[in-house]
């Protein structure tokens, strides 16, 4: 199988794992302000105790998952993108993000072990260790999606001037790169942030239709 058709299926990939996520997010996590300011540590820490393998298996879907495949993809891009300079500039950039997504996930799952262990004997502070960490997983990414937001308009943009991608395709990524950038302005993050979502996963299915057309050898 070629790169570019793993690319393809990494994309994909990628594609799924933010649909499970919103999957998720608007209906088992929703009661507990997950995806916003008003996220309940209280409640959140409670759902861990009786349920910690809901969260688990959220994080590593949305991050862990998501990272690795996201790897691959950055490869596939990169050189579709060679030997123009953006290839190097969008590997450096995806594989930041790719890092960062990963690295929240790891916090993401420890915070959920941590404070699931200190649950049962100081509940207050359960939550307050897991609101730390929680911090530290937003500040990774994901609370924000600036790194993201480069990449995809990098890629885009690079794109757009070498044909490597359709049009439709890199217009798509401009915005939604733009409105990962967005995500960096506190009145805009919640709306931003769900633009992004919404916009990478549309642009994750039409790279991936266009990476796996391509004949394998």
């Amino acid at each position: 199988m070629t790169l570019t058709r793993l690319g393809g299926f990494a994309a994909l990939t990628c594609a799924a794992t933010y649909l499970i996520g919103f999957a998720l997010l608007v209906t088992l996590l929703a009661p507990l302000g997950y995806g916003s300011a008003a996220i309940d540590p209280v409640a959140v820490t409670a759902f861990i105790h009786a349920r910690p393998g809901v969260l688990i298996a959220w994080n590593t879907t949305i991050y862990i998952v998501n990272a690795l495949a996201l790897v691959v993809l950055v490869v596939a891009l990169a050189e579709r993108l060679s030997p123009s300079d953006w290839a190097a500039l969008t590997r450096a950039f995806g594989l930041i993000w790719a890092t960062l997504v990963l690295g929240a996930g790891m916090i993401a799952n420890v915070a959920v072990a941590r404070s699931g262990h200190l649950y049962p004997a100081d509940p207050e502070a359960a939550a307050a260790r897991w609101q730390v960490l929680h911090s530290v997983e937003l500040g990774l990414g994901g609370g924000n999606e600036i790194a993201g937001g480069i990449w995809i308009a990098c890629v885009s943009f690079g794109a757009w001037g070498m044909r490597a991608l359709p049009r439709s395709i890199s217009v798509l990524g401009l915005l939604t790169g733009l409105g990962g950038l967005a995500t960096i302005i506190p009145a805009l993050a919640d709306m931003a942030g769900a633009i992004f979502g919404l916009g990478a996963i549309a642009w994750f299915l039409t790279v991936a239709a266009v990476l796996l057309k391509v004949p394998h050898s």
